[in-house]
Parts: structure tokens; sequence; C-alpha cells
């Protein structure tokens, strides 16, 4: 019995799991069939293998039965980084590579029909879910190997043929010093990234003080105004106001563009990301989805930063809607017949809105050509339940000529300082209380805010009881108006909120005037 063993990787979302590979190969009819529910990609490795084995003496695959079997074989398989691993596991079988040595070791990468071995995406999580599983070797393609490398404790070997596999495998069976394989130099010519900074917006002070209280809460944020009032530049420096992100949340931020193939810089992401799709993207763009394999959104990409949609209410409603579960849990679940596969999804919202479809409804609105139907229609794909979960809604003035002359504001280093400092006291004091990871106060349940432990004064709360009981809130925007309160009182270097506390949370919830 001519039986080969080796490993892979599959990935479900951004997760990857260890796929068992085994490679049988008889005499008989010749064939090669691949079970294991791969998707097309995998069913049609059989005719890169054949084209690629031809380049390999003695492996006549064409004139041998292979059977190859993918363990889990309920689970999908996606993708063309199975190749390698298929191709391994037939050599094995037939004695071209030593059985104990691939056994082991994960293989991942797409063949060439001329021997190479190119790169493919989501090596970063393969490599490690690879780690993870207790595999302590893992073969990718030269170009895939310094984000291999991002995982620390994985002996990565890069590939770029599998001519020079097998010959490595081969001087390795008979005890021979294995060369090592050149691989291709980093990139230097990107361009550097250029540098906004908060002294840019002129005026603004309303605005700037809400993007601070987003800033340290993680709190959602709604700018509304009329065109060129500085809504996208405000939005652009929330990033930047952020701390950097730790260690878990930069490998799985840097795992999402992995899959995704949007990781220019092989190194981690450190900075929080800043996703701002436009305004003709579809649910499944936006949410995640697609047809026959599930990607990641833009929510995902966004995830541990911050999501941008500007022109807000030419969205489509059906995306805006799908929205409102991923704000409130964090994470999405993408459900198909075959599969359902869920991604994170914890990013903070900022909203953009003209003040109506033509934008010149502001002040006397003498030049606006809108109806009143157009008006209602424009903000009616807001609804009342995702502005509900948006705990900061302002109207952003458009600056005088006389701002023009004025000195710049502060900094977006003196801004993220307090952002900083404000944060590391929400930490210890919701110290035992993380939610995926994070310790703010956007994230407290309003419960625990309304137990005994926390509860304001009743002076101190009088605003929002009487906000409540004339329905002009619910208690979701009550209890996130109280969250905006405690970020407040951090900003102020307060213990705890008081009435002026809450009711300039409860001010910045109604400022932007939007009814939906």
């Amino acid at each position: 019995m001519s039986l080969g063993r080796t490993r892979a990787v599959g990935l479900s979302g951004v997760n990857g799991f260890v796929v068992e590979v085994e490679a049988h190969v008889a005499g008989g009819l010749p064939g090669f069939v691949i079970s294991g529910l791969g998707d097309s990609a995998v069913k049609q490795a059989p005719e890169r293998i054949k084209a690629v084995s031809s380049l390999v003496p003695d492996m006549l695959v064409n004139q041998r039965r292979v059977t190859v079997n993918l363990s889990p074989a309920g689970r999908r398989k996606v993708g063309t980084g199975f190749d390698l691993a298929i191709f391994v596991a037939v050599a094995a079988a037939m004695r071209i590579v030593p059985r104990q040595v691939v056994e082991d070791v994960v293989h991942i990468g797409e063949l060439g029909l001329d021997g190479s071995v190119r790169g493919v995406t989501g090596v970063l999580p393969a490599a490690h879910a690879a780690f993870l599983a207790g595999v302590r070797h893992v073969v990718v393609p030269a170009v895939n190997a310094a984000e291999a490398r991002l995982v620390s404790g994985l002996k990565v070997h890069p590939v770029s043929d599998v001519r020079e596999l097998v010959q490595r495998y081969g001087d390795l069976a008979r005890g021979r010093a294995v060369t090592a394989v050149e691989e291709p130099a980093p990139d230097g010519s990107l361009a550097p990234r250029p540098t906004t900074d908060l002294s840019d917006v002129l005026g603004q002070t309303e605005a700037k003080v809400a993007l601070e209280i987003a800033a340290a809460g993680g709190h959602h944020l709604l700018l509304a105004g009329p065109p060129g009032a500085g809504k996208t530049m405000l939005a652009e420096r929330l990033p930047a106001l952020l701390p950097p992100l730790d260690e878990a949340q930069s490998m799985s931020v840097t795992a999402i563009h992995s899959v995704l193939g949007f990781l220019d810089e092989v190194r981690l992401i450190t900075r929080p990301p800043f996703v701002a799709p436009h305004h003709g993207a579809s649910q499944a763009a936006i949410i995640g989805g697609g047809s026959g394999h599930i990607r990641p959104g833009a929510i995902t990409q966004a995830n541990c930063g911050v999501l941008f949609l500007d022109e807000t209410p030419e969205f489509d409603k059906a995306v805006l809607q799908a929205l409102r579960t991923p704000l409130e849990r964090g994470s999405v679940t993408i459900a198909r017949a075959q599969e359902s596969v869920t991604f994170p999804a914890r990013f903070q919202l900022v909203l953009a809105a003209n003040p109506c479809p033509c934008g010149n409804g502001w002040g006397q609105g003498s030049d606006c050509t809108c109806s009143v139907t157009m008006r209602r229609n424009y903000f009616g794909k807001l609804s009342g339940p995702l502005l509900d979960r948006v705990d900061l809604q302002v109207h952003v003035q458009p600056p005088g000529l006389s701002l023009a002359a004025q000195p710049p504001g502060e900094s977006t280093r003196q801004v993220a300082a307090r952002v900083a400092a404000a944060r590391a006291v929400q930490r210890e004091r919701w110290r035992g209380l993380l939610i995926d990871g994070w310790a703010l106060n956007a994230y407290v349940p309003g419960s625990l805010l309304r137990s005994p432990a926390w509860r304001l004064p009743s002076s101190a709360l009088a605003p929002l009881d009487r906000a409540l009981d004339r329905g002009s809130i619910s208690l979701r925007g009550y209890d996130r108006s109280l969250r905006s309160a405690w970020t407040i009182a951090d900003l102020s270097g307060l213990q705890r909120p008081g009435r002026d506390q809450v009711e300039l949370a409860l001010s910045l919830r109604r400022q932007a005037g939007i009814a939906a």
C-alpha cells in the first residue's frame, strides 16, 4: 500500500484549521480523485499537480490511480493553497520525498504549471492556526515567508519551486546540509503615508469635543452638516486619536488584512484601521458574504478601528439596517446553505450626512431645491433603531471666514494624550469586565451602570429621567447617554459624572437634529 501524509491549513472566515492530507497511489486505471468537500479551486488541483509532476523524475502521476482525502472531510476547503500539500502527500506516497519527515510539516502554496510555488492570501492566520495546533515547521511560498514569520515560535521554510523542495527533502533524508532558499527582497519603494493632524480643522469646537469623547470611550458618532464643513476631515483624524493596538488586536487585524489580500507591508498592523467604503457598495461588500466563498466585509476590515460612512443617506437602506446587529454584538455571522462563518466586527462607526439631498438646506436654506418629501426620504434611511445606537450626534457648522486667520487649535498629539489617560482610567475601573479584549465605557452593560454600585445620584440623573418619561429617548438611549457621561467625566478627571456631564452627554446626543 502506497500511502503518504502531510498537513495543510484551511480557512473558515479569518480562522484557520489544520487539514490532514492523505494520498493513496495504486496501479490500475489512471485517475486522480480528491475527496473532502473542496471548492472548485481544490477540484482543479489534479490538473496542476499532473503538469508539475512531469517535471520531477520518477513521479509518473499520469500512469497511476491517485486518491487524495482532505480531513476533516466535513469541513469546506477553499482556495488554491492546498496545491503544495497535495503534491507533497502524493510524492510521499510514491517515495519521492521521505514519508516520516513530511507527516508533521504544514505545506501552503499554489502551484504553477512551470513548477513554481506561488503566493496565496491568508498565510498569517493559516500559520497561526498551525502553531496553535502544535505544528512547528511550515513550508510556504517564498513571497509569503515574511508574513508567516510574524508568528513567533514557528520555523518557516520558504520555497519557490517544487523541484527545489524535492531536492531539499532528498538532501535531508540523506543527511546532507539543506540549502537555504533566497527570498525576494522587501520592496522599499513604498511612499511615506501623508500625515493629518487635528489642528488642520478650523473651528468646529463642538464637533472636536464630540470626536475626543468618541475616541476616549469608543462611542459611535454622527456628524451632520453642510458640504465642506469638515465632516470628512474630522472622521479621518479619529484613528490617530486612538491608542495603538495591543498584541492580540494587532494579530487579529493583520490576519483579516491577510485574508483579504490587503497586507501591503509585511509587518503587524499596530494602528487602528480606517475604512471608508463608497456609498454604492453592496451589502456583501459592507457586511460580508459573496457567492461560493464567504469573504469578510468592510465592517470586519474595520475591526478594532473606524468604519466611516460618508454620505450615509446615500447608502442602500438594507445595508444600513444590517449594521444594527454587528454594532451590538461586535461580530457578524454570514449563513449559507453549506456553511456559517462568523467574522469579528468590533469597530467604531462614524456617520456623515448632509442636511438634505442637494446639501444647501442649512441656514436660511434659500438655495435649497429639495422638497419636503425628498428630505423625508433622504433621512428616512437613517432609521430610529440605527440612530439609537449612535451615542453622539452633532451638527457641524460651516466655519466662517474669520476663522482662517486664527491660530490652529490643539494638535492630535495633545488630544490623544488625554484620550490615552481616559482609557487608562476605564481599564482600571472595568478591569474585570473585558469584552473582546476591550474595557471601555461604550461596552459596559447598562444594567451595570444602573446597579446600586454604580448608579448616579437622582440629581445627576434628572435630565435623563425627564427625557425618558417624555419619550424623547429610549431605554437604550438612556444607557448610551450614561456611558457618554462617564467618558466625559474621565476626560475631566472626575471620579463620577455629575449633572453637568449628564446634560452634556444628552445634548450631544440631540445636537444633530435629525428625525428618523
